[in-house]
């Protein structure tokens, strides 16, 4: 199954939705695919020429894969430039996620791009995406990682940087509001691999800390800057700026081919240690 049709949803009733997806390795549902459903949900309640720049979800519980998910449109503001939605996405055990997402009409004007891009400054870590192995977990994707010894010799600010390239495994429709919800899939996989390799057991052996902590997503936001294609190769640039309390807080961005910087891309992990007290 792509990501176009993972993405696919069913209107039952005004603002209400309903989407699914299949169980994944770890068991039940994939974070990233309920943040995308949830986002296009939001987006079905919009007029098209509005484009998404925004969202901020916070994960409730775990999805079950065996169950329908539920999804209800809050229509919390229609502007002239800008609006805004709420998305709780509902299973029989109650909510497991909760969605806001800003709506923006595009407008003319300066623009910027402060931040360092790779392809740009000719960093050491942009190794061609089709030398590297793939190491994707489902055949919805490709991912390939960017070697450990050409981060070294590219530091960036923070702790257990990861980098990758990721597209969709198959080409999606020219339409922007289905490429950025299949970008919202694809950037939940690797803020909780920057958190683990910040980790003194993470930074050792990342399989020993998955074996002695429990992990879960908090909460994820994206900004989504400019136009992009994410059945596309794009680089996912990520490390851990804060460890305390048990939570992690991951921040990334991502670049498209030519170095354009498309999103920026926040998330907190919670790390456990399951050896010394119950998980909750």
């Amino acid at each position: 199954m792509n990501i176009g049709e993972l993405l696919e949803l069913t209107e039952d009733g005004p603002d209400t939705f309903f989407g699914g997806g299949p169980k994944y390795p770890w068991g039940g549902l994939y974070g990233g695919q309920i943040v995308a459903q949830a986002l296009r949900a939001a987006a079905a309640t919009v007029e098209p020429h509005f484009e998404v720049h925004s969202l901020r979800a916070y994960f409730i519980r775990r999805g079950d894969h065996e169950e329908r998910v539920r999804y209800d449109v809050d229509r919390i503001r229609d502007g002239r430039s800008f609006c805004t939605r709420r998305v709780v996405a509902v299973q029989e055990v109650g909510a497991i996620l909760n969605l806001e997402a800003s709506f923006h009409v595009p407008e003319s004007g300066f623009e910027l791009q402060p931040i360092a891009s790779p392809m740009r400054d000719a960093d050491p870590s942009v190794t061609d995406p089709g030398a590297l192995p793939d190491t994707s977990w489902s055949p919805s994707f490709q991912r390939s990682f960017v070697p450990n010894e050409a981060l070294a010799a590219s530091p960036r600010a923070g702790r257990g940087r990861v980098v990758a390239w990721l597209r969709t495994a198959d080409a999606l429709a020219d339409d922007q509001l289905l490429q950025r919800c299949a970008m919202a899939f694809l950037s939940d996989d690797l803020p909780t691999d920057a958190v683990v390799r910040a980790h003194p057991l993470g930074r050792e052996d990342p399989e020993v800390l998955y074996q002695s902590m429990f992990s879960a997503s908090l909460d994820h936001t994206i900004w989504f800057h400019r136009p992009m294609r994410a059945d596309e190769w794009h680089l996912h640039d990520f490390v851990c700026q804060s460890f305390t309390s048990g939570r992690g807080l991951s921040a990334g961005q991502i670049f498209d081919l030519e170095g354009n910087h498309v999103a920026s891309v926040a998330q907190e992990v919670l790390l456990r240690d399951v050896r010394s007290r119950e998980r909750a």
